[in-house]
C-alpha cells in the first residue's frame, strides 16, 4: 500500500491554517505509514516531532469510557442503574441513568450550572472531581435525562462514578488500569515539569491576514501544565502523544486485546460500545452536529450509513475527536486503525476529518 496522497494532503493542510499536524495508520496493530508536518511551536521554529505532546482534548471521553466499562465488565454496576446509586448527590434530580452519562443524555450540556459556575471562579477552575460533583448535582437538569443528545458534562460525571466505584482517583484509576498496562507513558493529566517543553502550542489562524497567533484555548488546556491542579477532566483533560494513543486505539481495534496481550475490554464488551444507543429524537440531535452517517455509542461515533455521509470508510468503524482537531478511528473489520493530532482553535474539523478519512480509505 502505498500513503503517498497521505502525505499530499497533510501537507496541504499548511493551506488552510494548520500549523503542524502528526498521522499514523496502523494495519494488524503494526505502523504501516508516519508522517508529521509543521511546528509545534511557531514563535521558537520548533518541528514537530514523533514524541511531541498534544491536548487530546475531548478524545479523554473515550478513555474515561472504557475505564469505566472496565469497571462493568468486573460486575460493578449495569448501564440501566440510577447514578444516585453510586453518587447519592443526584438523589435530588430526576433519575439519570449511568446509560445516559455514556450517551451523553443526562440532561446537562456544557452549560455550567449556577453551582458550577461558583466553583469555577471561587477555585480559579481548580477543584476535585468530588467538589465538582456535588456542584453538578444542584442542577437544575436542562431536560429530562435519556430524552435527549446534548454534548457535555456528562462523561466528567462519570468519572465521579469511577472514583466512586475504584476508591481510586481518576488518574490513578487509569494509569494501574490503561496507561501503564499499555505502554502509555507519555500520557498525563498533569505534565511533569521536565517534559511540558515537548507539548504542541495551540494557535489561532486569521483567514485574513493568513498569521497564527496563540490561541487562549490552548494555553493550559484544563490545566494540565500545572502541577497543582486538583482537577482531572475525564471530559478533556488528557495530554497523550501520537504513539500513545496509537496503543490505546490497537486494543480497542482487536477486541480489546493489546499488542503486548493485555486485556482491555472484552471484544462483547467493545461491540457493545460501538452499537448505537440513542432512540430516533436523540440520533436526529446527534446527527445535527456535523455526524451524518454515524451513530452514538457508548462514548463513540460509529459509522452506520456510508450513503447518508458521503462516507468511503467501512460500516462499523469507530472512534472520536477533541476540541483543536486531533482524532482517532478504529475499524475491527479491516484491523485498520489510525491516530491525527494537531492543535488550532477553531479546529477547521469539518474541513480536515472528513477528508483525511477519506484519502486513507481510498489508499487500501
Amino acid at each position: 500500500m502505498q500513503f503517498d496522497r497521505v502525505t499530499d494532503f497533510v501537507d496541504s493542510l499548511r493551506s488552510v491554517g494548520i500549523p503542524g499536524a502528526d498521522i499514523a495508520v496502523y494495519i494488524g496493530g503494526d505502523e504501516v505509514y508516519r508522517h508529521h508536518m509543521g511546528y509545534a511551536n511557531i514563535e521558537e521554529r520548533k518541528q514537530i516531532t514523533p514524541d511531541t505532546l498534544y491536548a487530546v482534548w475531548s478524545m479523554t471521553k473515550v478513555v474515561t469510557c472504557v475505564s469505566a466499562l472496565r469497571l462493568y465488565e468486573k460486575g460493578l454496576f449495569l448501564l440501566t442503574d440510577p447514578v444516585h446509586d453510586y453518587l447519592p448527590e443526584f438523589a435530588k434530580l430526576s433519575p439519570i441513568r449511568i446509560m445516559d452519562l455514556f450517551t451523553m443524555s443526562s440532561g446537562f450540556s456544557y452549560a455550567p450550572p449556577p453551582r458550577l459556575e461558583e466553583l469555577i471562579k471561587s477555585t480559579g477552575n481548580n477543584f476535585t472531581i468530588s467538589e465538582f460533583i456535588t456542584a453538578m448535582s444542584e442542577g437544575p437538569l436542562e431536560f429530562e435525562p435519556g430524552t435527549h443528545y446534548a454534548y457535555g458534562y456528562s462523561h466528567d460525571i462519570l468519572a465521579g462514578v469511577i472514583e466512586a466505584l475504584s476508591g481510586k482517583t481518576l488518574g490513578q484509576f487509569m494509569r494501574d488500569e490503561i496507561f501503564a498496562p499499555l505502554g502509555m507513558n507519555d500520557t498525563y493529566f498533569r505534565v511533569p515539569l521536565d517534559q511540558q517543553h515537548r507539548v504542541a502550542v495551540c494557535y489561532y489562524f486569521n483567514e485574513q491576514t493568513r498569521e497564527h497567533s496563540i490561541s487562549d484555548a490552548g494555553r493550559d488546556p484544563l490545566g494540565s501544565l500545572d502541577p497543582q491542579q486538583k482537577y482531572e477532566s475525564g471530559g478533556g483533560g488528557l495530554v497523550s502523544t501520537t504513539d500513545d494513543f496509537g496503543k490505546f486505539a490497537n486494543a480497542l481495534c482487536f477486541g480489546g486485546k493489546a499488542k503486548n496481550g493485555y486485556n482491555l475490554l472484552s471484544k462483547n464488551t467493545i461491540d457493545l460500545m460501538r452499537m448505537n444507543h440513542l432512540c430516533e429524537t436523540r440520533l436526529k440531535e446527534f446527527k445535527g452536529m456535523d455526524n451524518c452517517g454515524y451513530s452514538y455509542g457508548l462514548g463513540v461515533r460509529t459509522l452506520i450509513n456510508p450513503a447518508e455521509g458521503g462516507n468511503n470508510s467501512t460500516l462499523g468503524n469507530f472512534g472520536w475527536s477533541g476540541l483543536l482537531g486531533s482524532t482517532f478511528s478504529v475499524d475491527p473489520e479491516i484491523g485498520l486503525s489510525y491516530v491525527y493530532m494537531q492543535q488550532l482553535s477553531p479546529s477547521k474539523e469539518p474541513y480536515v476529518q472528513p477528508r483525511l478519512r477519506n484519502v486513507i480509505y481510498a489508499c487500501l
